[in-house]
């Protein structure tokens, strides 16, 4: 009909990480969708992303770049505070302008860990490192900004590709005899096709929604249950010798240390067990068992070997 105007794309930033690789085949159900990296949105240049948003006219922005260099934060403070909360809030104000909803992912590491139980969305956040405060301040600046968004907090997250536990143990598992695996720390691995099949399905249910609906807001995802790093190399390692990954570790030669035995630059939480029963009351989300995503990556990786 004439006169229509035609709804934009979703505006995925952070193409190359984890959860940006994931994002477009989770969110091409709910339309076009435009997936650009740093070289078409460098959050380290806030002042550049009016440019980029104006360029493309998004539906919906949902930004899955971020620093990510937790120990390296440390020593570049300034910068992982630039990306992870000066260009959020940037993000949040543009799309608060435009009347679009803007899906942001946080952390984990807004927390000290230092809670015995589950965290809640309105539970006081301390974080304990650089990387942590740079997230938490990304969270503020969005929901200043007063417009419509989600912020998913996660935890643990690996995929198929890029950097991450999963992939850092088979390799080690590979090459070496011994691996030692801090068995203090307790959370969910979560894998990234899990988080942005989650986004799709949430921004689908606000499509339309208001600003003034109260569904907007913080929500934690992550996959059900918990364990320990120890614990998920242990899973991990003896689901791969199943599969026939050429391992020189068996699950059995993964022996379990303290944190105080694996000093880093950043402190990470002990606890990061996220309760995510806000998200499943609202939206009515059910989250699958960590050991499901574990086992499809696995499968994944093993069907590339074999090719």
């Amino acid at each position: 009909m004439a006169g229509e105007v035609t709804p934009g794309p979703i505006l995925v930033l952070g193409a190359t990480g984890q959860v940006g690789r994931a994002l477009p085949r989770a969110l091409a159900s709910l339309g076009p969708v435009v997936a650009v990296d740093r070289k078409g949105a460098d959050l380290a240049h806030p002042e550049t992303l009016p440019g980029v948003v104006d360029a493309h006219r998004p539906s919906a922005i949902v930004n899955a770049a971020a620093y990510t260099a937790v120990d390296r934060a440390e020593a570049e403070a300034e910068l992982a505070m630039t990306v992870n909360g000066v260009a959020p809030g940037v993000l949040a104000r543009l799309a608060a302008e435009r009347g679009i909803p803007l899906v942001h992912y946080s952390t984990d590491y807004v927390f000290d860990g230092s809670g015995k139980g589950w965290y809640q969305e309105s539970d006081p956040t301390g974080p304990v490192s650089s990387y942590g405060r740079s997230k938490l301040e990304g969270e503020r600046e969005i929901q200043a900004a007063g417009g419509m968004h989600l912020i998913l907090r996660t935890c643990w997250v690996f995929a198929a590709e890029g950097t991450n536990f999963l992939r850092t143990m088979l390799r080690l598992a590979r090459d070496r005899e011994l691996l030692r695996v801090v068995n203090d720390q307790v959370g969910a691995p979560t894998p990234a096709t899990l988080i942005a099949g989650v986004t799709a399905e949430l921004l689908g249910a606000m499509r339309g929604a208001g600003r003034e609906d109260p569904r907007w807001g913080v929500y934690h995802l992550a996959a059900a249950g918990e364990t320990t790093w120890h614990g998920y190399a242990e899973y991990l390692l003896a689901k791969a010798e199943e599969l026939g990954f050429p391992l020189r570790v068996s699950a059995a030669g993964v022996e379990g240390i303290p944190t105080a035995e694996y000093p880093t630059p950043a402190r990470r939480p002990a606890n990061s067990r996220l309760d995510c029963g806000k998200l499943r009351s609202t939206f009515g989300v059910t989250l699958p068992d960590w050991r499901v995503g574990v086992d499809a990556v696995l499968n994944e990786l093993r069907i590339e070997v074999a090719q």
